[in-house]
């Protein structure tokens, strides 16, 4: 979903014709991705936060830096952990939260090996030459969600079931919140498709998810768009009501979108340590299956509660759905193709965003 920066990069986040083996974890299409809010002191102070390198430890392990968004895509790294896929690869990892503002330098200062990156941050980084190389798409879809604030809702009488139509219609003129230029994007595919004018929307600009969440409940904004689980626990307050989803929003869809996550590492790193990075992509493989077909184990809520502290387990659990985990993290030229159409009709980046086979691989999965 960058995503943006949900929590930490909306995306952050999440084509083809993958297919996973439970019908409503379905993935057709590329990943998106997704993302929200993030510990910016981390970019400051990387080798605080998660470690400068990977290195051999006396057990024999290597122990590899992450950077993660602090969002439900993270879940894959996460279970991969729980479930000893790591620890069977002779792995350790470390984890460093990362925006969509500091994933790519983190990522080419060494201050970590991989980068669990939304596709928006990704072909930024390919637009700027910088040397990097997708390895797996560890998640699909694009799990946004629109929030108003409950005065706003009260006014208009909007509620979760209002048809996204109606809701669309009802935000012309109002006043929204944006934190990035990707969620404002999306946010305006959203209304145009429902013959809404973004132009007509008074914009304020704000730095980060959990501002636009300040912003509503002081009701200084009307809505705002980010990735779950933000949203969902918003409305969990009684702060809001979250009135559109990627289930409601056909331009959202992954269908038509595309989007997902990403796993994402230097070229220099993939010259000197393939071992190491067919063993990371191996285990988060294995981590998207399992999630596949046991979303609603005790293991993955247990592990998803543990990693988004402060969002309790009914958000948890309606949120982790709203992504389509995949049996397989391989990618495609048409996934890509989806993603980067999607990408480019944002207006999020500079440039028109392009892809080729040099950019991506699946020679690291199994």
């Amino acid at each position: 979903m960058n995503h943006d920066e949900t929590p930490t990069r909306d995306t952050r986040a999440a084509a083809g014709a993958r297919h996973t083996s439970a019908p409503h974890h379905h993935r057709s299409g590329a990943r998106l991705l997704a993302a929200g809010s993030a510990v910016a002191l981390c970019a400051v102070a990387l080798t605080a936060c998660g470690g400068s390198g990977s290195g051999k430890n006396a057990d024999g392990t290597t122990t590899v830096t992450v950077g993660v968004a602090g969002n439900i895509f993270d879940m894959p790294i996460r279970v991969a952990e729980a479930n000893g896929y790591f620890s069977k690869q002779k792995l350790k990892v470390k984890y460093v939260t990362t925006t969509a503002a500091t994933g790519t330098s983190a990522l080419e200062s060494g201050s970590i090996q991989f980068l669990n990156d939304s596709p928006t941050d990704f072909l930024s980084a390919i637009g700027k030459k910088v040397p990097e190389t997708a390895i797996a798409a560890d998640g699909g879809g694009n799990p946004l969600g629109l929030i108003v604030s409950t005065k706003f809702a009260k006014a208009h009488n909007l509620t979760a079931s209002t048809p996204a139509a109606q809701v669309a219609k009802a935000l012309d003129g109002s006043t929204g919140g944006s934190s990035s230029a990707n969620t404002k994007g999306e946010a305006s595919v959203y209304l145009k498709a429902y013959g809404v004018d973004p132009g007509k929307v008074k914009w304020v600009s704000l730095p980060s998810p959990a501002a636009d969440k300040a912003a509503l409940k002081s009701n200084q904004i009307d809505w705002f768009v980010t990735s779950q689980p933000t949203p969902l626990a918003i409305q969990g307050t009684g702060d809001g009501v979250v009135v559109a989803d990627s289930t409601k929003v056909t331009a959202w869809s992954e269908k038509e979108a595309g989007y997902g996550q990403i796993v994402v590492a230097r070229n220099s790193y993939l010259s000197q340590h393939a071992d190491i990075a067919k063993k990371f992509a191996t285990a988060v493989q294995q981590a998207t299956a399992y999630m596949n077909g046991n979303i609603d184990s005790t293991t993955v809520q247990s592990v998803a509660s543990k990693a988004l502290p402060g969002v309790s387990a009914s958000v948890v659990k309606a949120s982790l759905p709203q992504v389509g985990w995949p049996t397989s993290d391989t990618m495609t030229d048409a996934d890509w193709t989806k993603t980067t159409t999607f990408i480019n009709s944002l207006g999020a980046l500079t440039q028109e965003a392009k892809i080729t086979s040099a950019n991506y691989t699946n020679k690291y999965l199994p």
